[in-house]
């Protein structure tokens, strides 16, 4: 790619004089769509209704495991699953994952406790989530398919094994994702997906508890609706976490296109890789041969020195040429000000990790030239950094 001009920063003209936003939603099938909410509407019954049950049955069969219970969002999908698992005493997990992760655990009466992650990957380590459960002793272990890469799902279900402890999956950038071939989904005790407007699959906002164990799947279903078993003599203190029959329809329609959508990213997520490939200093989460991401995140690492920009200069100066972005996960959760009551525990990868991520606008019907022109900032702000740097 011929990379010409000054970046904006400098005075050049910005790449994207209207403004470029991190993710856009497109509604799938309005027609569909409108008939179902219709029908919906009409009917009168707008929650425990006959769409969810829909949802959950053809999310059990993307997903190929036998129960998926549809939740109000991922976070109490997370809560309700280690409520029904258990769980109590402290949840290990990563310090790099978004803040609801732990946030499900403290509501849930536990107490999270961090574990660093693979700096290729970005997700849980396995060999430092074991050295955490044997110091802490944690009655479960949690992990992230973060951005949609998967997990060392093998590796981690051996260490909870070792340690006698549950292992759950706070999967929500992960619908769509796959494991040597496998659906995300069906790994660990359960696995807990978001439906809300940043993700690959949406519904507004919603979440999906997927499980292959009955018992838990039943206890999610109760839950849900306060642990009330329908006579009002509530068997535990549940949540009011129920998706309504609207957000519902809108899932059932949104997850038709899925794996189009997952192809769609995949592809212009090489594109961008491809465009960057020799610049220095910048380079995307690892993905394991025959994994699948949904990229639900197009999220860069940057190396400051040979990229010639730190992450708060970069956002900076591609905020100057329109672009949108996020510094996904900075603070880490172990950093954040929630959590600082814990005992302090050393994650150095987790806090070179965290000072180096920035995510780039990314979303499925974005055409490739789009990705191109963001590519190009990304490369003459490299180009220029010199001079970046200099104007402050």
């Amino acid at each position: 790619m011929a990379v010409t001009g000054k970046p904006a920063v400098l005075g050049g003209t910005a790449l994207f004089a209207e403004g470029l936003p991190l993710t856009r939603v497109r509604v799938p099938e309005r027609e569909e769509l409108a008939r179902r909410l219709d029908t919906i509407l009409t009917g009168g019954q707008l929650t425990d209704g006959s769409t969810v049950r829909e949802l959950e049955e053809a999310a059990a069969a993307h997903l190929e495991v036998p129960y998926v219970v549809a939740v109000s969002n991922c976070t109490s999908g997370l809560m309700l699953a280690l409520q029904a698992m258990g769980v109590n005493g402290s949840v290990a997990m990563p310090g790099f994952t978004f803040s609801a992760t732990a946030h499900a655990a403290h509501w849930a009466g536990a107490v999270p406790v961090f574990a660093e992650v693979d700096p290729d990957t970005l997700t849980l380590d396995p060999a430092d989530a074991a050295k955490l459960l044997a110091e802490s002793g944690a009655s479960a272990l949690m992990a992230t398919h973060v951005y949609g890469t998967p997990c060392r799902v093998e590796e981690l279900a051996q260490v909870a094994d070792d340690a006698g402890v549950p292992l759950l999956y706070d999967a929500a950038h992960a619908l769509g994702s796959r494991r040597a071939g496998t659906p995300i989904g069906g790994f660990g005790a359960a696995e807990v997906f978001s439906l809300s407007p940043t993700k690959v699959v949406v519904a507004g906002e919603g979440g999906l508890i997927a499980t292959r164990d009955e018992g838990l799947a039943q206890a999610c279903r109760l839950g849900r609706g306060y642990g009330n078993p329908g006579d009002y003599d509530c068997v535990f203190p549940g949540l009011n976490a129920r998706m309504s029959e609207l957000h519902a329809a809108l899932a059932l329609v949104s997850l038709r296109g899925l794996p189009e959508r997952v192809r769609t990213r995949t592809d212009l997520v090489a594109t961008f890789a491809t465009a960057i490939r020799d610049v220095p200093g910048v380079r995307l989460p690892v993905l394991a041969e025959g994994d699948v991401s949904t990229w639900k995140d197009l999220t860069l690492v940057i190396d400051p020195e040979p990229f010639g920009l730190d992450v708060p200069t970069l956002a900076r100066a591609l905020k100057a040429e329109g672009i949108d972005s996020r510094r996904y996960f900075h603070p880490p959760v172990h950093r954040q000000k929630a959590y600082a009551h814990l005992p302090a525990r050393s994650l150095p990868v987790t806090d070179d990790i965290a000072d180096r991520v920035l995510t780039l606008p990314l979303w499925s019907h974005m055409e490739t030239a789009t990705v191109d022109t963001v590519a190009e900032a990304v490369i003459r702000l490299h180009e220029h950094a010199a001079e970046v740097r200099a104007a402050g």
